[in-house]
């Protein structure tokens, strides 16, 4: 049952594409990711862990890991981002050869790999001694029951990043509750400005199922110990309500439907067609990315609003992690670089400054240098301290399906379907349940 379980989530997880990677070098890592190094052995005669990952300004980490790292060197490249790189790992499963000894993934494909028993588990290697280092949130996302699958980097706490110029020539108070920004949006329609407040993107994946939990939803449940088992309830009341609001403004064109990260999307984000974006803590480094940006805007950020302002709930979108693969020969040095890369002040420096990352780890976290970052983009606003430090602190971690990326796919159908009228909301949603309750089924899983 467990291999006709594995083999079809593996076909499912991710798409494939051509394997690239870096050797193992001089006596350890082990794998076979073969090729070069992407950045400069320091010391050649330590041991060598070879790792894929997509960071930006990632070279100059590794350079500061190897400069600090006498018996254990790193030896990076950057396979792809996201599904390239996923397709990559799932080829070198199914191979039994090819993978990295550490990979970095996102949070929510961790159940999609471990399942398939291509993770290590790190507790054996000391994974929980440097557990208070990391956000609770961040640290559940990379934690299935009793095992912890990898080391958490970077989050996603949500905020709200919005145009004052665009507010101001409305009129318009920044929302603290959804109630309110309702009603914002509706403001924004009648002064004729031809945009609208905010975009809600069907594809929006991990996005929309933050929304949903932030009214309580708990789509899944799942623990690694009970791989063949897994709770399934998309449809419950909070993501019901949370939908229909959005279906609300849908239907007085109050927002759009644009699908998410194309380029007509990138081009609304910055030229006032969208008042809001509504964003992770990652999401400022995205938005000063994109080239046309208006330079008249004046950008601010704001908390996420609330469903009930006196008990606010925190919500994520995105993060990820290093995790060891099974395929690392040495994986006590692996584990290592998995603890260790982004475990200093230094190399946080680095990812706040030149790759726009925000931490889960709690050392930075606490810093006076990164409450007190000042920001150009927003006019020098300290957008840590006023909105993401609080948002990352609330966030209590989320539990994703083995079939994360097939579930995301679904929904996606459900909510075209929804916005082109052909269905509500709550009907979406209850399709949402049968097709993966079905799914899950047909490849071998007991449906709680």
């Amino acid at each position: 049952m467990k291999s006709k379980l594995l083999a079809s989530v593996g076909l499912i997880a991710v798409s494939a594409v051509v394997l690239t990677g870096c050797s193992s070098g001089g006596g350890g890592g082990g794998s076979s990711a073969a090729a070069s190094c992407t950045n400069e052995i320091v010391n050649k005669d330590a041991a060598q862990v070879t790792v894929w990952a997509w960071y930006p300004a990632f070279e100059a980490v590794v350079d500061n890991f190897n400069n600090t790292h006498d018996d254990v060197q790193v030896c990076w490249t950057n396979a792809g981002q996201g599904n390239d790189e996923y397709t990559k790992f799932s080829t070198s499963i199914e191979s039994g050869s090819g993978a990295p000894d550490v990979i970095q993934l996102e949070s929510e494909v961790l159940s999609s790999f471990s399942i398939r028993d291509a993770l290590v588990d790190l507790t054996e290697f000391g994974a929980n001694d440097i557990k208070d280092k990391f956000t609770p949130g961040s640290w559940e996302d990379a934690s299935s029951g009793d095992a912890v699958y990898a080391i958490p980097v970077d989050g996603g706490p949500m905020g709200m990043l919005y145009r004052q110029d665009l507010f101001d020539a409305a009129g318009i108070a920044v929302p603290t509750t959804w109630e309110e920004f309702a009603v914002a949006a509706q403001q924004l329609k009648d002064a004729g400005s031809g945009g609208v407040l905010a975009n809600f993107p069907t594809n929006g994946r991990a996005f929309n199922q933050a929304l949903f939990a932030q009214a309580g939803s708990v789509p899944f449940t799942y623990d690694s110990a009970k791989p063949t088992d897994v709770g399934i309830e998309v449809n419950d009341q909070g993501a019901k309500d949370v939908l229909e609001y959005w279906d609300g403004l849908v239907k007085k064109d109050l927002v759009t439907t644009d699908d998410a990260f194309t380029a007509d999307y990138n081009t609304s984000l910055v030229d006032g067609t969208y008042a809001v974006y509504l964003a992770a803590a990652w999401g400022p480094g995205y938005l000063q990315g994109l080239s046309d940006a208006d330079p008249d805007a004046i950008w601010r950020a704001a908390p996420l609003p609330q469903w009930d302002a006196a008990n606010p709930v925190q919500v994520n979108w995105g993060g990820s992690t290093f995790a060891v693969t099974e395929q690392a020969e040495d994986k006590a040095n692996a584990a290592v670089v998995a603890k260790e890369i982004f475990g200093t002040d230094e190399a946080w420096k680095i990812g706040v400054e030149q790759s726009a990352l925000f931490p889960s780890y709690v050392p930075m976290l606490e810093s006076e240098y990164f409450a007190n970052l000042e920001y150009p983009f927003f006019d020098g606003q300290q957008i840590n301290k006023d909105v993401f430090l609080e948002a990352a602190a609330g966030y209590e971690g989320a539990t994703f399906s083995p079939f994360q990326n097939y579930a995301y796919d679904q929904l996606t159908e459900e909510l075209y379907s929804m916005v082109q009228g052909e269905q509500d909301a709550s009907q979406s949603l209850d399709d949402l349940q049968e097709t993966l309750t079905k799914y899950a089924t047909d490849q071998g899983f007991k449906v709680n």
